[in-house]
């Protein structure tokens, strides 16, 4: 993931995606008014891939290059009071918001004239910035809900009412497990159900079980949180601070049983095929037969379970929790789940809790923000055919798919020159680079929302229908072959993935804008930026996870055994380097959790260097505003990642993002490649050059 920091990002809750390597990519520029764009709609602002006022030439590059390059853009740009980070993506990111607003508020008017798609996205962004319609409704869009926890009779009866429940609420996070499909790990044509760990409040299962003071700090606080939310809900402050205090034991019970991140980076700890007569031996305390009838699945003829000890824990808790205080886990979820949806001061809460105190967001989002990025999470491929009609041109599409070309013949030769791998695991690399299918702007076929009842005076309703027909959506896809041509993320995303099992590459329209990549701007910043990232994308195909499957999708070992233990070594070494990298306070980085992606940038930048030399071979390049070309092209890379970020949004980033904090991410590239010493002239000992021994080398 080329992105700084996703926390200003609603999270995609799908089973399959929570396995998608995220990277960042945009390639081509367009400034001023777009495509399709009137003058009086907001126009995407422009801004350079290479900025000199946002470089600091007072710090030597050989000493700390993030600090050279990006030390005037960190001076310039504090982090807004609503955001928990800010970045040149983080930038790039509200400014698309403020482009979609402009597309949605027209939309919304219902005096103008609506096709089926526009009418859908205008209705629900009237619904969700209606504020007194929804302080109006309070408690009553999740009534339903609440009523049919109370009236529950017995803790068998759970199993169909947690099917229902996660109908309803599966927008954010699951009710006490994740269900859905996913591609079969065996054969990657096929979909299967699938079954993963889930029904926690707190960001990660570390955060119950670490016992450093920040960590029982922040329990300590999220049981005030969840107090809270009983409270709103109507409980009396005793009763609300027993219930917060059961809802906190029965979390940290399912947290224990829980992966780690870095067990889920295996995805042989993931396979765990089986019928449904061995599901029920695992769990028989769940009705799994009438769960699956209440969502209307398919006949199940194999199925995945990724966490079979949570699952175990699943099922002992089930027998030894009284029926009160499954009523109470569920009240909870129910509640804080649905809060963003919700009156005022549900809202407020779940601001004060996850963005203020986990995350260090002094100020609550302008509400408008908020409602353009829930209409593209639940309808974005409805707001995507509106988005793509204004920014899109077929002839960005070529560019862009010509460019990912370039630096795929750059793998290849990267592949082919490799001096620790045989020739044989070569071949299938190179069979598994060659199988990478390019998805660039938008799907070829778009998502059909019509069953989606969108109404202009219930916020929640849509968004609780919007998640059901999702939930339907992945359900109906079971035995059946996969579609190729699928999108995970919404066109008018400011981000783009590589995905193991399809072995695509993903790049919606919402990333092909500058200062990503700069038509006005020479090759060298434009490969050092874009290229890398490019080039990142696909090491993805091959970093510590994604080169457990091969080119097809399947989870098969296509290595010999001696060419994988000089990989798994070749890794080891940036894995160690950057465990050695202090991310806040005493807390290091997670060497083991960011390996793949510390890999792909390390690898993605190299290959974008070995791309731009071909490209420019033969010219007469020349010095520009006192850069080398060599040096611009790595003052372009560095200055995709210009960021300042919270500490408290570090802690959380810490323990859950697989991504280095950004100034690793550049400085950890630069010392191992020759390339950039040369560039800069530095001298052996400086900071920013490794010893030759001791340089990284995997792709």
């Amino acid at each position: 993931m080329r992105v700084i920091s996703s926390s200003n990002l609603l999270p995609v809750c799908s089973q399959r995606m929570a396995r998608v390597a995220l990277v960042l990519l945009a390639l081509l520029a367009f400034a001023g008014t777009t495509s399709g764009q009137t003058a009086s709609e907001p126009a995407l602002p422009y801004s350079p891939s290479l900025d000199l006022a946002s470089m600091d030439k007072s710090i030597d590059p050989c000493v700390n290059f993030y600090q050279y390059a990006c030390g005037g853009w960190r001076q310039k740009n504090p982090v807004p009071a609503d955001q928990t980070s800010w970045s040149v993506y983080g930038k790039l990111y509200q400014d698309n918001l403020n482009f979609l607003r402009g597309i949605l508020e027209q939309a919304s008017d219902s005096s103008n004239t609506r096709d089926a798609v526009t009418q859908k996205i205008g209705d629900f962004y009237a619904a969700c910035t209606d504020e007194a319609g929804i302080e109006k409704s309070g408690l009553e869009p999740i009534k339903t809900e609440l009523d049919a926890i109370t009236q529950l009779k017995s803790v068998r009866e759970i199993a169909p009412l947690v099917a229902r429940l996660q109908l309803a609420t599966g927008g954010y996070r699951s009710i006490l497990f994740r269900g859905g499909s996913d591609q079969d790990p065996d054969n990657s044509e096929q979909i299967i159900a699938s079954l993963d760990q889930g029904g926690l409040g707190l960001p990660d299962r570390d955060y119950y079980t670490k016992e450093d003071a920040k960590s029982k700090e922040t329990r300590e606080r999220y049981v005030q949180h969840v107090r809270m939310v009983f409270e709103l809900l109507g409980d009396s402050a005793e009763t609300a601070k027993q219930n917060a205090e059961t809802l906190m034991r029965m979390e940290t019970a399912l947290a224990k049983a829980s992966l780690t991140r870095v067990e889920r980076r295996d995805p042989y700890k993931l396979k765990n095929k089986m019928k449904i007569p061995g599901l029920e031996e695992l769990t028989p305390n769940f009705d799994w037969k009438t769960y699956y009838s209440v969502l209307q699945y398919p006949k199940i003829e194999i199925l995945n379970v990724t966490a079979l000890a949570f699952f175990k824990q699943v099922n002992a808790s089930l027998a030894s929790e009284t029926l009160a205080n499954w009523k109470t886990y569920l009240r909870f979820h129910v509640a804080d789940s649905s809060s963003p949806y919700l009156s005022a001061k549900f809202v407020q809460e779940n601001f004060e809790f996850y963005r203020k105190y986990l995350r260090g967001a002094k100020e609550q989002e302008p509400h408008w923000k908020r409602c353009v990025r829930y209409t593209d999470y639940m309808l974005g491929e409805a707001l995507g055919q509106a988005y793509v009609r204004k920014v899109f041109s077929p002839e960005l599409k070529q560019s862009t798919l010509d460019m990912v070309r370039h630096i795929e013949d750059a793998m290849a030769k990267r592949i082919e020159g490799l001096d620790w791998m045989s020739a044989e695991t070569k071949q299938q690399a190179l069979v598994k680079l060659q199988g990478i299918r390019n998805k660039i702007g938008y799907p070829d076929k778009w998502r059909d929302y019509g069953p989606v009842k969108i109404v202009r005076t219930e916020f929640l309703g849509n968004v609780q229908r919007a998640t059901e027909f999702e939930h339907r959506r992945e359900i109906a896809k079971i035995g059946k072959p996969v579609d190729r041509g699928e999108w995970f993320i919404s066109p008018a995303t400011v981000d783009a993935y590589y995905n193991p099992q399809m072995n695509d590459i993903n790049f919606p329209a919402g990333v092909l804008q500058p200062p990503l990549y700069d038509a006005k701007m020479d090759d060298a910043p434009n490969y050092g930026n874009t290229g890398g990232t490019i080039g990142h994308e696909l090491t993805h195909g091959f970093d510590d996870e994604g080169s457990q499957f091969d080119a097809k999708g399947n989870l098969k070992n296509w290595w010999k055994e001696e060419d994988r233990k000089k990989f798994d070594g070749r890794t080891k070494c940036v894995s160690d380097q950057y465990s050695q990298y202090v991310m806040v306070d005493e807390v290091h980085i997670n060497g083991e959790l960011t390996k793949g992606e510390d890999v792909a940038d390390l690898g993605g930048e190299i290959l974008a260097y070995m791309a731009w030399g071909a490209a420019t071979a033969g010219k007469n390049l020349q010095s520009t505003d006192g850069l080398t070309p060599e040096q611009r092209f790595f003052v372009g890379f560095a200055q995709w990642a210009c960021a300042n970020e919270r500490p408290e949004d570090l802690r959380v980033r810490a323990q859950t993002d697989p991504h280095s904090p950004p100034e690793y991410r550049i400085n950890g590239v630069v010392v191992n490649m020759p390339e950039f010493a040369r560039a800069f002239s530095c001298r052996t000992g400086q900071p920013m050059v490794k010893p030759a021994e001791k340089i990284c080398k995997v792709w």
